[in-house]
């Protein structure tokens, strides 16, 4: 607080590194036209896996963007939030003589499978060549925490640091987390996730996950709230923000592009797809009620889009529950069937095309849907012309974890918001 004031967290930068490409605007441009980068997976020892439709993040060279210090002692995931978090820090022309201390910056992220190219790799020169052959970096490269870690180290941030180790819903977890760092007093949090989960071992490890997608065909592999879905599409890739209090923003001059207005969680668990209605429910409500909001507000919905129909079923559900006759008429959209589901990653790049959904005055499409069979006012085909002021994000893990995030345009002050009667 300061001067009786409460301290906000606004979005000043965004990093995105995914299928669609690399850099905030190419994202956004492939998203609005209603793109997809779903294919075959090509990833080396891969071609004989069940898994045969994935989100690759191609054309994307580490050794061109990062130091080798840094390449030799990290997975492939970090070098990903490596690359995001100098974009979203450019993006907010953010370095590391803008702070009045390095204790004024945080470092958030959230990753649910950690360096598993890394760890494959030393575990194959562990049983191929023997100990000897294993480098000391294997300790670190593939623990959740090493984006963290490796982020702050190279910027030179010694403020808050933390990381969410979870399922999809994490990501949103992070990003509360590093709203709350900065309504407790630090000026700026680095948060975001991404995931690699695409080398040969941690394919094996989700084809233990029913919702999987086993579909060849990449434009029928992922098609959420539709009869023929079949579960979602696994990807690499991922965003980081720039948060910051909204006075240090100002003082700065850096632009408020969004504002992080409230946030909840709940769980449910693993895979209980119809006991998730009650939960998802829960959780709009109560980041509703923290934002300010009533359930007219919401402009656009970004759907977590499982792709298995018990949980399509129980997230057009809990909609209804939480917004009531609004849920018939606000634009529901999730452009993740475009890209795949990122695990952690996932939501924050749904964050990612909030803010730019509400700065292009455009809800993007949902790719591959067309035969709706859901009471959801879902956005196919082409974007929709709107002028959104407040998105709501959603996202579940397949461990059973819930998570709601309110974002509204801008900087704009609370005395300003509407508030329209559900």
């Amino acid at each position: 607080m300061s001067g009786g004031q409460p301290r906000r967290a606004v979005v000043t930068g965004l990093g995105v590194v995914s299928p669609h490409g690399i850099g905030a605007e190419t994202f956004w441009k492939t998203v609005a036209d209603g793109g997809s980068s779903l294919g075959p997976v090509t990833r080396e020892g891969c071609g004989h896996l069940p898994l045969r439709v994935a989100g690759e993040v191609c054309d994307f060279d580490a050794t061109e963007l990062i130091e080798e210090p840094f390449l030799v002692q990290t997975d492939r995931f970090t070098h990903l939030a490596l690359t995001a978090a100098q974009l979203a820090m450019n993006d907010a022309r953010l370095g590391r003589t803008d702070a009045d201390s390095p204790y004024s910056v945080g470092v958030v992220t959230a990753a649910g499978s950690g360096g598993g190219e890394f760890g494959q790799r030393e575990l194959q020169n562990l049983w191929g060549q023997g100990p000897r052959h294993v480098g000391p970096y294997q300790s670190i490269a593939w623990f959740y925490a090493a984006s963290t870690g490796q982020i702050s180290i190279r910027n030179g941030f010694k403020g808050p640091c933390g990381v969410v180790a979870g399922d999809e819903a994490g990501g949103l977890d992070a990003l509360a987390h590093a709203a709350l760092a900065v309504h407790r007093g630090t000026d700026t949090v680095l948060v975001g996730a991404t995931e690699a989960p695409l080398a040969p071992y941690s394919i094996v490890c989700q084809l233990g996950y029913p919702e999987l997608s086993r579909s060849a065909d990449p434009q029928r592999a992922y098609r959420p709230f539709t009869s023929a879905a079949c579960g979602f599409v696994p990807a690499e890739g991922g965003a980081v923000l720039v948060l910051e209090d909204e006075r240090a923003a100002r003082v700065r001059g850096a632009e408020a592009r969004a504002t992080v207005a409230g946030h909840a969680a709940t769980f449910t668990g693993a895979s209980r797809w119809e006991e998730s209605r009650a939960g998802l429910a829960r959780a709009i409500g109560t980041a509703l009620a923290q934002a300010g909001c009533r359930p007219g507000d919401v402009d656009v919905v970004f759907a977590d889009a499982l792709g298995v129909p018990e949980a399509d079923r129980a997230e057009a559900l809990a909609l209804a529950d939480a917004l009531g006759p609004h849920a018939r008429r606000v634009p529901v959209t999730a452009p993740k069937t475009g890209t795949g589901r990122a695990y952690c990653a996932a939501p924050v790049l749904d964050v990612a095309a909030a803010v730019l959904a509400m700065e292009h005055g455009m809800i993007p499409p949902t790719p591959h849907v067309f035969d709706i069979c859901h009471d959801l006012d879902l956005v196919v085909g082409r974007a929709r012309p709107a002028e959104p002021r407040t998105a709501l994000v959603l996202s579940r893990g397949l461990m059973g974890f819930n998570s709601a995030l309110v974002l509204r345009q801008g900087g704009t002050p609370s005395s300003d918001r509407r508030s329209t009667p559900a």
